[in-house]
């Protein structure tokens, strides 16, 4: 438990003490030691401080702690077709049914070389483009950590993506300003944003072989692979472990998949 959780566990408790009146049990021994924060810690600390009943009676009605959200984190390029798809229709749209059980992580890398020599630091599989907008979507997403997602999906839902970028960046994250990013395009923040990404990439076990690439809370197999491109929402709903949301009782919807 957190220390606020403790404290307000502790506070819970004293507040039971104190209501009982002058019962045999309303108030911990006085040869107990221990400071109210720790006295449902453990059966032994709430047995010597003689508050073993309220102490279940806090369990019974201290609010279950949630579940850790699913982590899903995606490897893919921004010119990707098949990456494109897989935002639009698959990721967004789950992320917007299910946020409060998923975390999403985008690592805009994918199939890219860094190059360690030459003019040019990246090579991309759908061209300089595309190194480009990687490199565009991997500033935004660290300049505006909390809306960049929805920026990102307005740019890979357009039918130019790097032409959208800075009216998408308006509409979702209005006080980042255009010129913030452009700097960060061309100096070395963005450089060093895209080697992250490539470290990131590069560490993937087992290598990926294609993109979208997405791992589950840090992991990688081909069953949740086969799930999440024909439908995302649906493994998310299995893999968390808490109360599930009104959102995951729906029927699956199977999607097209694709590769680059």
């Amino acid at each position: 438990m957190t220390l606020s959780g403790l404290l307000a566990a502790a506070y819970v408790l004293v507040l039971l003490c104190s209501v009982r009146g002058n019962s045999a049990w309303s108030h911990p021994a006085k040869s107990c030691g221990y400071p109210p924060s720790q006295w449902c810690r453990s059966l032994e600390i709430a047995l010597e401080c003689k508050v073993q009943k309220q102490c279940m009676e806090l369990a019974a009605i201290r609010p279950q702690e949630a579940a850790p959200p699913v982590s899903v984190t995606l490897y893919y390029e921004s010119l990707c077709p098949a990456c494109r798809l897989f935002i639009t229709q698959q990721l967004f749209p789950t992320w917007i049914l299910l946020r409060d059980i998923m975390k999403v992580t985008l690592v805009p890398y994918g199939n890219a070389k860094e190059l360690v020599s030459g003019n040019t630091t990246f090579s991309c599989q759908h061209g300089e483009t595309e190194c480009r907008g990687n490199m565009i979507e991997a500033c935004i997403l660290h300049l505006s950590a909390h809306t960049g997602f929805q920026t990102i999906y307005c740019m890979e839902s357009a039918a130019d993506v790097l032409g959208a970028a800075q009216p998408c960046l308006q509409m979702h994250a209005p006080t980042i300003s255009w010129l913030s990013v452009d700097s960060c395009v061309s100096g070395g923040l963005g450089r060093r944003l895209m080697h992250a990404n490539a470290v990131m990439t590069r560490a993937l076990s087992p290598p990926h072989t294609h993109v979208p690439w997405v791992t589950f809370n840090g992991e990688f197999t081909e069953e949740y692979e086969d799930k999440a491109m024909s439908s995302l929402s649906h493994l998310v709903c299995q893999l968390y472990k808490g109360v599930k949301p009104p959102a995951c009782n729906g029927v699956p919807v199977r999607l097209d998949r694709g590769f680059c």
